[in-house]
């Protein structure tokens, strides 16, 4: 039944009958309980991406590598990263691999694409919390395209280790966009805090007590330093 379905995914689009392609639907939901079940329709999706899937149907491959991909996949969704009218489900799939291949291939991606498919790769790395990517994240805090910068800083923002937040304190002197800056910093802050590194969650709070903060960031700072302060206690 796998093979009928397979072949009428060579015709599919949005528009087509979705019962046909439900022995796929069955064999993804199947592959959390089965390995054996995954291992074949993760192979078998990835075959199918290399032929010559309409646009409807290699979105439709990535939201199912988005369930039973692996390593595996990677090297058949990350070359549509730098498709911009499919980027976006590859990303969809990428974010949700556990396995670092599929950062380091969101990671390659970033100097190779522009714009809002620039903007996307670099917020699927924060949603995947990717902890290598802040050497790259941090290059990208003064980018002249300020949407790229802002999502750098989100990005490194969810990351939220010590070295993520480093990265965003060292740029927020003379940042063209303090505020999302600071929403990253406190972003890591909680992060911390949330890792049980209270020492250094608790530094990063007091450095925004100055009177010069806005005030919405000095309460921000305090309600952290109670946090803080609850967890020593």
């Amino acid at each position: 039944m796998l093979e009928t379905a397979f072949e009428s995914l060579k015709k599919f689009d949005w528009g087509s009958d979705l019962s046909a392609l439900n022995p796929i639907e069955d064999a993804a939901i199947a592959a959390h309980q089965s390995p054996e079940t995954g291992k074949d329709l993760e192979s078998r999706l990835i075959a199918a991406l290399g032929g010559n899937l309409s646009l409807d149907a290699q979105e439709y491959v990535c939201r199912k590598l988005a369930m039973v991909g692996t390593a595996a996949s990677v090297p058949s969704l990350a070359p549509l990263l730098i498709k911009k009218e499919i980027s976006h489900m590859a990303r969809f799939a990428l974010e949700r691999i556990p396995a670092v291949e599929a950062g380091q291939a969101l990671r390659e991606a970033l100097p190779k694409v522009t714009g809002l498919v620039k903007v996307g790769v670099i917020s699927s790395l924060g949603g995947r919390r990717e902890a290598a990517a802040v050497t790259e994240l941090s290059g990208l805090l003064k980018d002249t395209d300020t949407a790229v910068a802002r999502a750098a800083a989100l990005a490194l923002g969810a990351i939220g280790t010590t070295d993520a937040a480093a990265a965003l304190q060292l740029a927020l002197k003379g940042s063209g966009i303090p505020q999302t800056v600071i929403d990253g910093i406190l972003s890591c802050a909680e992060a911390l805090l949330a890792s049980n590194k209270t020492a250094e969650a608790s530094a990063i709070y007091k450095s925004f007590e100055q009177a010069n903060q806005p005030r919405i960031v000095r309460l921000a700072a305090a309600r952290g330093l109670l946090a803080c302060a609850s967890k020593q206690g």
